[in-house]
């Protein structure tokens, strides 16, 4: 969260003529409801079942630049699904540079708490080798977007021969 992957990953489908998709929205569209009312109706363990089918239905897409929340490499079959469609990139930042542009959000349940940067600190530390499973880590802290997106399509490009899923 917080990491760019939404203003990163529209551009860069854009840049790449292929279509974006997030897997919250596709959440949101298949349950009829807002993320934040899963988490605090049903909890995280639903959401992340949520989850799980709506990375199933993304990764069958074609020419689709995918964004996913933070915690879908939780799961080793997400992975394993993202994987088999293409190349997946880890967006990181700072956990201070997370909090800045955040903060002031409110529809991140995993954030309400009175210490939002300790929380988003114990999240990045506990995901850390989930993270690194990524091919290729991606940091947006003090970066313009045009440069991080030259970069995933120098990669993207170097690695494929046409459109991936």
């Amino acid at each position: 969260m917080g990491t760019g992957k939404t203003s990163v990953g529209r551009r860069l489908a854009s840049q790449l003529r292929m279509r974006y998709v997030d897997t919250d929205d596709i959440i949101e569209r298949d349950s009829g409801r807002r993320i934040t009312d899963i988490f605090e109706e049903d909890g995280e363990p639903a959401f992340r079942d949520l989850e799980s089918e709506a990375v199933c239905k993304a990764s069958e897409l074609y020419n689709h630049v995918i964004s996913t929340g933070g915690g879908v490499v939780l799961r080793e079959t997400n992975m394993e699904a993202l994987k088999q469609s293409g190349i997946i990139f880890c967006l990181t930042a700072t956990p201070e540079e997370i909090y800045r542009r955040v903060r002031h959000q409110t529809h991140r349940p995993l954030l309400q708490t009175p210490d939002a940067l300790a929380k988003i600190r114990s999240m990045l530390e506990e995901r850390h080798s989930y993270y690194a499973e990524a091919d290729y880590m991606v940091r947006t802290t003090r970066r313009p977007f045009r440069e991080i997106i030259g970069y995933i399509k120098h990669i993207y490009t170097k690695n494929t021969r046409g459109p991936k899923r």
